[in-house]
């Protein structure tokens, strides 16, 4: 795991954990709407490093790292965390360890159930070749989509590639997915998701609600996954503000 700091060292500490197949720039907005008011930690998640070869490991594994450097250099605590799909993930098993103190957790369309047994193998492939395609043919794809969102997530398929390649999309699908969530602690804990990726989403949050009655799900009308932080970072920053004041 890299992990980059932004903002003042006195602020609130926000820490920011993305998705598989992008990397930190992904909340490169969000973050120059939050710098003022936190200190905003960033990751790359192993397999998806920038500039440099990495293998994704486990699920498990990127937890206990993102604990580690909390407890090493962030006193054990943090103010809000915010996830990402697989940053959610991640997020969702260093609350199940406990051995941190998170304020409040925001998971954004975290896989937090496993699939069945025979749909990953071939799931973990297409999403390979899903993958290999959008490095390999981003001008056909942005031709097709031409928008704002597909943009950025090409972009950041471009740039994070190199360093895991095909092994690492394997390597995570088959992590996430083969996990599942089963306790969970917080003081306040969040999930989001868009209405465009509800047929997925919803067991999640279900799940979720089954460990944790009093998480607070919301859902954001005619957006895709992940598709809010990156067409709207202010409404993302807004909520995040009133989250950590609440």
């Amino acid at each position: 795991m890299d992990f980059h700091i932004y903002g003042t060292p006195d602020n609130p500490t926000l820490l920011l954990l993305p998705g598989l197949g992008v990397s930190h720039e992904i909340f490169l907005p969000l973050v120059e709407l939050l710098k003022g008011d936190f200190r905003i930690v960033t990751v790359d998640i192993d397999g998806f490093l920038l500039g440099k070869p990495s293998r994704f490991t486990s699920v498990d594994d990127q937890a206990a790292q993102a604990i580690r450097y909390v407890q090493e250099n962030l006193g054990g605590r943090l103010d809000v965390a915010y996830g990402l799909s697989l940053g959610g993930k991640i997020l969702s098993r260093m609350m199940e360890r406990d051995e941190i103190v998170i304020d409040h957790a925001i998971m954004d369309a975290a896989p937090l159930l496993p699939l069945p047994r025979w749909t990953v193998g071939p799931l973990r492939y297409y999403q390979a070749f899903n993958v290999w395609t959008c490095y390999h043919w981003t001008g056909f794809w942005r031709w097709l989509f031409h928008s704002h969102y597909f943009d950025v997530l090409l972009d950041e398929v471009k740039k994070v590639y190199p360093s895991g390649k095909s092994r690492a999309v394997l390597d995570g699908y088959k992590s996430v997915y083969t996990s599942k969530l089963e306790s969970i602690c917080g003081k306040d804990i969040h999930y989001w998701h868009g209405t465009k990726e509800a047929f997925v989403a919803k067991p999640q949050a279900k799940h979720l609600l089954s460990l944790y009655p009093d998480a607070h799900v919301e859902v954001f009308p005619k957006m895709n996954h992940g598709q809010m932080l990156v067409d709207h970072p202010e409404e993302v920053a807004e909520r995040v503000e009133i989250i950590v004041k609440s």
